[in-house]
């Protein structure tokens, strides 16, 4: 006889986003909670291959209380992908309600425990039907930042205040009705929002996304309030409560791993402030001729560098005399938490800002896709601690100007000062005393509840 399932104890679905790097920060956030609320069941939903990484990777994030749970990527059997944008994404979402629900539904009865809160990547919108139909609350979870957040939770009032028609030559028009976006341009913003294919599963999942928020208990993100005030006041007016529960890299160190390729032994010899950081993320790609511009510009400039790249990629170096470290993979925190470096050059994705703000490193964005762009322009513009690269693309004089702003004019000099100074508010956001703990407490009370509480 199949026993009831309990309502008494509190039991958290945690509805992750297998593709990219989605899945770690928000187990990240989960074990944390799982560690404050050891009472509360969390059963994390994920694919397979995802989880195995995130097992063999961050395997101390799971918990005893935390237990993992594979769910199908939805790849029929036999499937040969044929390169079409967002083939994985679109197969994982077409049978990812069914599949979770279904999940959830078995997890309840090998545990014998009501599902009481849904916390959900925000990409997985449906999260909020699943809660309705469960009458439990739900929590999205935001793994960007804020300026993207709202950039998606305000798309439709961006659509009919700019038009979806006739936006060519107009690309430099700046977002002045948006709370705290005044200095965010039309070709900041993501892919989706006002342009790209609007019909795409990605645009729609994060037009759904963004009408969706209002209704979770709570909305999360890997942020703190001190950075973005006003774009935080504005979503803290829109949402039932807006927690900032980050900087995660300064709560949630990753685990030491041993730096194989000996680059913290190099920096040690390099004199301090000296050092240039590259390093573009897991997805991003530089192409064969910005690998030679950026190579170029390093010999030119004659800056000590440690350059993470992949070993495919490292081909289409030139046969030139570099004054640095070229490796597969780098300690990414330990080498900017290093008084050596000086300067981080990235792709502008959210966990890279925060990891170079939390060390107080000034950066050089080259941005892809995605978020990457707004962050560049927050970066540039509103926080001021550093520059896009010039036209969106890495050439060896762009780089070069780039270089000599930061390492040696006086704008780079305030630029520096501003990077150490957000090190300082992050710092004091984490603190005793500071907003996280807050709101660390607030989500803790959330997942706490028992069903029916």
């Amino acid at each position: 006889m199949t026993q009831p399932v309990a309502a008494s104890e509190p039991h958290v679905a945690v509805l992750a986003f297998p593709i990219g790097t989605h899945a770690a920060p928000l187990l990240s956030i989960i074990s944390r909670l799982a560690s404050a609320a050891p009472n509360t069941l969390f059963s994390f939903f994920n694919t397979a291959e995802s989880n195995n990484s995130l097992f063999s990777t961050h395997k101390h994030y799971f918990l005893p209380n935390v237990k993992a749970y594979n769910v199908s990527n939805g790849v029929p059997e036999g499937y040969v992908f044929i390169g079409k944008p967002q083939e994985d994404i679109e197969l994982f979402m077409k049978l990812a309600p069914d599949t979770l629900r279904k999940a959830v539904a078995e997890a309840e009865a090998e545990t014998r425990r009501k599902v009481s809160c849904l916390v959900n990547d925000g990409f997985l919108w449906f999260a909020a039907q699943m809660a309705e139909e469960m009458e439990v609350p739900f929590v999205p979870c935001w793994l960007s930042g804020s300026s993207s957040l709202s950039a998606h939770f305000y798309t439709d009032l961006i659509r009919e205040t700019i038009g979806l028609q006739g936006i060519e030559g107009r690309e430099d028009e700046q977002l002045k009705f948006i709370p705290g976006m005044s200095k965010v341009c039309i070709r900041d913003l993501p892919e989706g929002v006002l342009f790209g294919n609007l019909q795409s599963i990605f645009s729609h999942m994060l037009h759904q996304m963004g009408l969706k928020l209002p209704q979770g208990e709570a909305v999360v993100i890997n942020s703190f309030e001190e950075l973005d005030p006003t774009i935080n006041n504005d979503l803290k007016s829109k949402f039932n409560q807006f927690l900032n529960v980050g900087p995660f890299n300064l709560i949630s160190p990753p685990p030491e791993v041993p730096d194989t390729s000996s680059c913290l032994p190099w920096l040690d010899r390099q004199k301090p402030a000296s050092v240039a950081y590259l390093g573009f993320g897991s997805v991003s790609r530089l192409s064969p001729n910005e690998i030679v511009a950026v190579a170029e510009a390093l010999e030119a400039s004659k800056v000590p560098f440690i350059w993470s790249l992949k070993k495919n990629l490292q081909a289409h170096l030139p046969k030139t005399k570099l004054n640095g470290i070229v490796v597969e993979w780098v300690p990414q925190l330990d080498i900017l938490a290093h008084n050596a470096v000086v300067v981080f050059i990235n792709h502008g994705g959210w966990s890279s800002l925060m990891e170079s703000m939390g060390c107080g490193v000034p950066m050089i964005i080259r941005p892809f896709f995605g978020d990457q762009r707004l962050n560049a322009r927050m970066v540039q513009d509103e926080w001021e601690i550093g520059v896009s690269v010039e036209g969106g693309i890495i050439t060896k004089n762009g780089l070069l100007r780039s270089l000599d702003l930061i390492l040696w004019q006086e704008n780079g000099k305030k630029m520096r000062e501003n990077a150490r100074k957000f090190k300082q508010l992050a710092e004091k956001a984490i603190g005793p005393r500071g907003s996280y703990m807050e709101n660390f407490k607030a989500l803790v009370d959330i997942v706490s509840r028992p069903k029916d509480a």
